[in-house]
């Protein structure tokens, strides 16, 4: 069964990490019920959750395969206790057959890692019109997802167009996804994340394999100090395809969103995880969170003795939203900038 089948059919859990970046409004033909989504406080997750009840879910395709799942399960779990991110994860592994699942059906911030599904979309409208992309384009995309630039960001979300956007999430199956006025504050759900990865390392009708290894090669690409997150803890043998996210949001107390997605490629071997937490008090946190998880799953997946990468460590870059936040004053971005909320 392949990998975009899997993803459909289970329910997944992916820990996210919202990025902390520009927020781009959307073209003025977008729908005006939109804007209400940019508002505070209407995601789709609950406020609380018994601590009895937090379990991560681990189903294996083969049943020999049943005790390695329920082991790789309370791991995952374990590695979460008492952490006060909200989490939701999604993974999916090709060889093993195991898939992994913990809130997948909540809502988050994207924050950053929408900036894939921006690429994607673009490079679908782009093959419907039997067109390629422009140099300037491509020079674009390179910033936007190696370096997570903004500006670039905002100018290629443009020229998909909300419509575009909405027929890229319809055509994708990735009906759980609500588009925002603000990028970063479409919400996304670890499913649906996982959707979005599998339709870019598992052959389907939807992008070219051209598409596929192009959105592939920038994502193994993105500069160091933006590689934290699901990579920790890999073998240095595979190939990472990272793209992160992180958001201080809503205001005043401006908790993180840190969302994180990663696809793994080892000569014909692909597995994939999508994490995205909210409630983290600090970037810092909330990457740990994801990192804590991310090293469990990695060693389950790949045990042995091997060279590993190494979880990423704060950057003074780190934490420092630069652009403007919808409806937040000069003020509080201020004290948020200085980490006093």
């Amino acid at each position: 069964m392949s990998a975009l089948r899997w993803a459909r059919r289970l329910a997944v859990v992916s820990l996210g990490t919202a990025a902390a970046l520009p927020l781009v409004v959307l073209p003025a033909a977008a729908p005006p019920a939109l804007a209400a989504q940019a508002g505070i406080g209407t995601l789709g997750r609950a406020a609380s959750v018994p601590a009895g009840s937090r379990r991560v879910q681990c189903i294996a395709a083969s049943h020999k395969n049943d005790k390695m799942a329920t082991a790789m399960a309370r791991a995952i779990d374990a590695s979460l206790r008492g952490r006060v991110s909200t989490v939701g994860l999604y993974v999916t592994d090709g060889r093993i057959g195991i898939t992994c699942q913990w809130h997948a059906a909540w809502h988050f911030y994207a924050a950053s890692v929408i900036k894939v599904t921006i690429l994607s979309a673009l490079l679908l409208k782009l093959q419907d019109e039997h067109r390629q992309l422009s140099a300037a384009q491509r020079h674009l995309a390179w910033l936007m997802i190696t370096q997570s630039d903004n500006a670039a960001a905002n100018t290629l979300w443009y020229e998909v167009g909300y419509h575009d956007m909405q027929v890229f999430l319809d055509r994708a199956g990735m009906r759980q996804t609500r588009l925002s006025p603000y990028w970063g504050l479409t919400q996304i759900t670890p499913h649906d994340e996982m959707i979005q990865l599998s339709l870019l390392s598992t052959r389907n009708k939807l992008l070219t394999r051209a598409s596929r290894v192009y959105v592939r090669h920038l994502m193994a690409n993105v500069i160091s100090w933006q590689r934290w997150g699901v990579a920790a803890g890999a073998p240095r043998s595979v190939v990472a395809h990272i793209k992160n996210g992180w958001l201080p949001y809503p205001p005043p107390h401006f908790p993180w969103e840190i969302n994180s997605l990663g696809i793994f490629t080892y000569r014909q071997w692909v597995y994939r995880i999508a994490m995205l937490t909210f409630r983290n008090p600090t970037m810092a946190y909330g990457v740990s969170t994801i990192q804590r998880a991310a090293e469990v799953i990695q060693r389950r997946l790949n045990p042995g003795d091997m060279a590993r990468t190494a979880p990423g460590t704060p950057n003074p870059a780190w934490g420092v939203p630069d652009e403007s936040l919808p409806g937040v004053s000069g003020a509080a971005q201020a004290r948020q900038r200085e980490g006093r909320g």
